[in-house]
């Protein structure tokens, strides 16, 4: 099948992680998928933590999302036209995230980007942008530099020229002097900053302490508006995404994932102010066909009304822990991988990172992960039935539909393979 695939698509994929380049494996085609379990076209099946890379939440072909699609197909798949789903599930953003004043739904995470960096230039009038090292926010020419997600073993893109990226300026993650540097060399220059709170694209990193808040008072303090990338994390770590955690409120956020129940979506939001600047009532320009239509605003809805019982969070949280503690357990007990796998973890994401590194807090610790040691352990992870994302450096997720029997399955295997996998050079 994936040499079929490659006759007609390049590298056999739709997107490059797909293709299991980076743990020197042959991609599985998914056939279906139930609750946590995926099956693939030879009908193995597997525990899945990759969860369509983090959308589904719920766990696959949930039974009230895929009723409600299933009834909204009856009236049709897209109108170019107003619906009253759109107002519904804007409002169920709105409602959520307190920083979100009105919102703009679009098809992807990165056409939410490339839109939000737009209406950041216009209403501020200027043109350059900070990124964090290892920060991915979708494949918009300006941002494809020092990139996390694929970027990190792919390399940099081909066809992003200088004159793209001259206006992008990089920040090191958990590095606010990194941020005050730059901000000193281009003042009054830079229209935003933009940020995974919590980034999830060079592996799961966490904030340190303090961080957000350091940059919400300095953007603030430099008329610089501040931009979290909320794709992964938006009604993932919580339901008022990481934002609500930390209690930080950026000037625009980005969405996408679970906002759409298992379909694609995207979203960007923010201030009125800010997002009066927006066509048809100011003069920044931003329009698609398919924006907002009724199947992946259907399935949104369902998904977020389900979310709001608050207590799924504090399930998944707890599960994740009782996975991720147990998988340290049996590392520490480990004289092979003793002090050789790190977690990073928060709510319901977390990454195994082959990293001798004492602390996992930017791109640059990140980067030192053994990525021979993780494509081994993918490959016997694969083949004892657990699939785990194709990259040492991407997340893995938990679902409302993981039960606890999953859980002592995949600590069991994990201690089968960890016993097993021979040492591998980095």
């Amino acid at each position: 099948m994936f040499n079929e695939a490659k006759r007609y698509i390049p590298g056999g994929v739709n997107s490059p992680v797909r293709a299991f380049k980076a743990v020197d494996g042959t991609p599985l085609f998914i056939k279906k998928g139930k609750g946590s379990r995926i099956v693939d076209e030879d009908d193995k099946e597997y525990i899945d933590y990759c969860m369509s890379w983090g959308p589904l939440i719920l766990g696959h072909a949930h039974s009230r999302v895929i009723d409600a699609v299933k009834k909204a197909l009856e009236d049709g798949t897209s109108f170019g036209a107003p619906t009253r789903k759109e107002t519904e599930l804007s409002r169920l953003i709105v409602d959520a995230m307190p920083s979100i004043d009105k919102v703009r739904l679009v098809n992807s995470g990165t056409e939410a980007v490339m839109s939000a960096l737009r209406l950041a230039r216009g209403f501020t009038g200027k043109d350059k942008v900070i990124k964090f090292e290892g920060c991915y926010h979708g494949h918009v020419d300006s941002l494809l530099v020092k990139a996390g997600s694929g970027l990190v073993t792919l390399g940099d893109s081909a066809g992003v020229g200088n004159d793209v990226i001259k206006n992008t300026l990089i920040a090191e993650y958990n590095n606010i002097d990194s941020v005050k540097e730059l901000i000193k060399s281009y003042k009054d220059k830079i229209a935003a900053v933009i940020i995974e709170p919590i980034a999830g694209n060079m592996g799961v990193v966490l904030p340190g302490n303090g961080f957000l808040e350091e940059l919400m008072e300095i953007t603030k303090d430099n008329n610089i508006l501040l931009i979290f990338d909320e794709v992964i994390t938006g009604f993932r770590v919580g339901y008022g995404g990481a934002q609500g955690l930390y209690k930080v409120k950026p000037d625009l956020t980005v969405l996408g994932k679970v906002i759409g129940g298992g379909l694609p979506v995207g979203a960007y939001g923010g201030r009125k102010e800010i997002m009066e600047q927006l066509a048809p009532v100011g003069n920044v320009y931003q329009a698609g066909t398919l924006a907002g239509n009724p199947i992946a605003t259907t399935a949104g809805i369902e998904t977020l009304k389900i979310l709001e019982d608050k207590s799924i969070y504090k399930e998944l949280k707890e599960k994740t822990n009782n996975l991720t503690n147990s998988i340290e357990k049996i590392t520490n007990e480990n004289k092979k991988m003793k002090n050789d796998l790190k977690i990073n973890k928060i709510a319901s994401m977390f990454t195994l990172f082959f990293n001798k590194d004492e602390k996992i807090n930017n791109y640059k610790a990140a980067k030192q992960s053994n990525v021979g040691m993780f494509a081994k352990f993918h490959k016997e992870m694969l083949r004892n039935g657990i699939y785990l994302p194709p990259s040492q450096f991407e997340s893995c997720f938990l679902s409302a539909a993981h039960s606890e029997q999953d859980i002592e399955v995949t600590v069991e295997k994990v201690d089968n393979v960890l016993n097993n996998v021979e040492n591998h050079p980095s």
